[in-house]
């Protein structure tokens, strides 16, 4: 069974972000005519993939309008991918407390089923290593699911390597994650 496709919706006139390519392909950053779509994402990536995130389907449910908006203004550096008027995917950029400041974590990846396989995942990766080389960044860390095989092989394949340190999921112990870490300045 695919997974749930968030429903096609406008995206401010098509003056945010990057052009389309000629796969009518971009990627927006998030802002607040994009929000209900990016929650919309959101959602439908929790029903899709739930053992993959920290947060899970009830607590991004239970977020009010309000608490939406709280996350534009204090959360991560937000992504969506489109395909058309579609959004198919979704990455961010967050600075954990006390993380350093040369240091950022990619979080929220994920992409529709009807773009897995495709360089949808890549696109959205790419952009936000864009966006932390250009602010300075050095390490971008992720965290990922030990289960998730096909995770750790487009990471390794970008360049992330781990670092083996291990945490467990906040809603089940028993789902590992291991952090990977990209050096910026070794890909200059």
């Amino acid at each position: 069974m695919d997974a749930p496709t968030p429903p096609t919706q406008p995206t401010a006139g098509g003056e945010v972000g990057a052009p389309a390519g000629a796969d009518g392909i971009r990627i927006d950053q998030v802002t607040a005519a994009l929000l209900p779509t990016y929650r919309d994402v959101r959602i439908a990536a929790l029903i899709d993939s739930p053992r993959a995130f920290w947060s899970t389907y009830e607590q991004a449910r239970a977020r009010t309008d309000d608490d939406w908006a709280a996350f534009l203004e204090t959360g991560p550096r937000t992504w969506l991918a489109f395909d058309g008027a579609r959004p198919v995917g979704t990455v961010g950029l967050w600075r954990g407390e006390g993380q350093p400041e040369d240091e950022i974590t990619l979080i929220g990846m994920w992409v529709a089923s009807v773009v897995r396989g495709t360089d949808v995942a890549e696109r959205l990766v790419r952009t936000a290593l864009r966006a932390a080389s250009d602010a300075g960044v050095r390490r971008v860390v992720l965290d990922v699911a030990h289960e998730n095989v096909r995770a750790w092989a487009f990471y390794s394949r970008i360049g992330f390597r781990p670092t083996g340190e291990v945490n467990s999921m906040p809603w089940d112990p028993a789902v590992t994650e291991e952090q990977m870490v990209l050096d910026l300045t070794a890909r200059s």
